[in-house]
């Protein structure tokens, strides 16, 4: 938490100057006033003297006015303090997230990154805004607490060596058992949101499978969970808090009685013990502070912890030092590439090669787990090859910046995603200073204009956050167009045509066969009526390549293609 604060803090330099200026004229102020109050019972009260109380007085009125001004903009400042730091280090979180690798992210979960993001952010957020309005102004009514207790009876401050040792050991043992269970609730919360992410995303299925009760059960498991780590928390300190309250009261007490003797031997006057008795609040409110912020100040260090653990993760994926920029040509190659995820006993891909070159149709097949969606994750670098290597252009992927080679792609994934916002913002996603003319040429090509032009705003037509609010097929066609917006030199569909009934695939082939007559186009499909007549299929069986030819070429002499063919038609419909 600390590298955070000394991270993000110093462009806030002037604000927290001010903050910390009018934190000390408050604290010298609220140490002033008791030495004031004693000054009208000594010196007024007693002896009847009006003018000295009005006097006092009004000096007394004075001083809470400047407390009360200096107070206000302090706590202005605090608050723009507080919540700048937190905006900037969500951004920096955001921006850390945005430069991971898949297996970054996957190492990570998204469920806690979006932790760290929210709830871990506003607790150190949280300490902060306390700490520039707590934390300054404890230590110096506890060190100045004890100077003016002090001048006002040094006997009697005695007291205090006997109520601050132990105030301290009540402290030191509350936090020894509480720094633990903070770390724990910040992990149960992780999976409260892991578990309430899974059941939104795959509502349909638990519905369809009917384990609506199961995942109830399962969230309640975490939500008991969580409950039980902060009722620990939470008795802790119901105990802490009357405890110390107790021994500030006794405190009270203490000094009280040994200040009656005192002030009737006639060693301490009344006003003195009055004001030592405020001094002794301020002094013991002080350190009650601190047990406050010690409080929240473990959760907040677990937090920036975590957060600092995703600052600080170096992207296992990163752009060279010097990059490479590859002719304008789509071509595509792969030299022995094998690649396997983190943690995995197999290789997922193993000695991969092949060509997919500029103005031809590249189609991947294989069979379910044979590392088709693996390898086409490979060209835009989401993962990087484990041995081999990725050329686009003749330039080895890991020699380009990562933004230049995206901009050379246009990928359509398994899963078509929509953001939200409207048809035309989802489009310009591929080309934000496309014409809305270029949009309904996309549109057009990827046979989502009918669908569009119904729809009652057109390319204004509202889109929800994944899609939602429009079907399957609808959204992959859009996805299409999106990545046809872009214009790129190479475009990968994978499995983009799933959701397509065989009339509107035909025409969706027939069109991009014709518009994309220059571009290198690699297809990943199931179905076999997609891949018949790309000029070239690669057949993946277990992460090797089975085959590489036509249509007609493998079915002379891959066998594997042909079970995938024969599969879905007729001996007669497949010549």
């Amino acid at each position: 938490m600390i590298a955070l604060l000394r991270r993000y803090l110093p462009r806030y330099k002037w604000p927290l100057l001010l903050v910390i200026a009018l934190l000390f004229v408050q604290a010298v102020g609220t140490l002033y006033l008791p030495e004031l109050n004693a000054e009208i019972i000594n010196e007024g009260v007693v002896t009847g003297d009006t003018d000295v109380i009005l006097r006092t007085g009004a000096v007394m009125l004075v001083v809470s006015l400047a407390l009360m001004a200096a107070a206000i903009v302090a706590v202005y400042y605090s608050a723009r303090v507080a919540m700048g730091f937190g905006r900037d280090v969500r951004s920096a979180i955001f921006r850390s997230v945005e430069s991971f690798s898949q297996a970054d992210i996957n190492r990570f979960g998204t469920a806690t990154l979006i932790t760290r993001n929210t709830n871990d952010v506003q607790q150190v957020q949280q300490v902060l805004l306390m700490a520039l309005t707590m934390m300054i102004t404890a230590p110096i009514l506890l060190i100045g607490g004890l100077i003016m207790a002090l001048r006002q009876d040094v006997p009697l401050s005695g007291v205090l060596l006997v109520i601050i040792p132990i105030l301290l050991l009540i402290i030191a043992l509350v936090m020894r058992r509480a720094i633990p269970l903070f770390g724990a609730l910040q992990r149960r919360t992780d999976h409260i949101n892991l578990v309430m992410r899974e059941t939104l995303t795959g509502i349909r299925v638990i519905r369809a499978f009917v384990r609506t009760g199961h995942e109830e059960q399962r969230f309640d498991a975490a939500n008991r969970d969580y409950m039980t780590t902060a009722l620990s928390l939470n008795r802790l300190f119901a105990i802490t808090m009357p405890a110390l309250m107790l021994l500030m009261n006794l405190s009270f007490v203490a000094v009280l009685y040994l200040g009656a003797f005192r002030v009737e031997s006639g060693e301490m006057p009344i006003g003195n013990l009055t004001a030592f008795l405020q001094y002794i609040m301020q002094i013991l409110m002080a350190i009650m502070t601190a047990v406050l912020m010690l409080v929240v100040v473990p959760r907040a260090a677990v937090s920036g912890d975590r957060i600092k653990e995703v600052l600080d993760t170096e992207p296992s994926i990163q752009d060279p030092v010097a990059s490479t920029t590859p002719s304008q040509r789509g071509h595509v190659e792969l030299r022995g590439v094998t690649f396997g995820y983190p943690g995995a006993e197999e290789p997922v891909l193993r000695d991969v090669t092949f060509e997919a070159r500029p103005g031809e149709t590249t189609a991947i097949v294989g069979s379910t787990g044979s590392g088709k969606t693996t390898l086409v994750n490979l060209l835009p670098r989401l993962y990087d090859a484990t041995d081999g290597a990725v050329f686009v252009d003749g330039v080895d992927v890991r020699d380009v910046d990562r933004q230049e080679l995206w901009k050379r792609i246009g990928m359509v994934p398994q899963r078509a995603y929509l953001f939200s916002g409207t048809v035309a913002s989802n489009l310009r996603y591929g080309d934000q200073e496309a014409t809305d003319d270029e949009l309904w040429q996309a549109l057009e090509i990827a046979q989502a204009r009918d669908f569009v032009s119904e729809m009652p705003e057109g390319l204004e037509s509202p889109i929800a956050q994944g899609g939602t609010n429009v079907s399957g097929g609808q959204r992959q066609r859009l996805a299409i167009a999106r990545a046809l917006v872009k214009r790129p030199d190479l475009y990968i569909f994978d499995d983009s045509f799933s959701a397509l009934d065989f009339r509107t695939d035909a025409r969706l082939r027939a069109a991009l066969g014709r518009e994309l007559d220059d571009a290198t186009v690699i297809i990943v499909a199931q179905r076999v009526g997609t891949i018949l007549h790309a000029d070239r299929i690669v057949v993946l069986e277990g992460g090797a390549v089975a085959g590489i030819g036509s249509h007609e070429e493998l079915m002379a002499s891959c066998e594997t293609y042909r079970e995938i063919v024969l599969s879905q038609v007729t001996e007669e419909e497949a010549a």
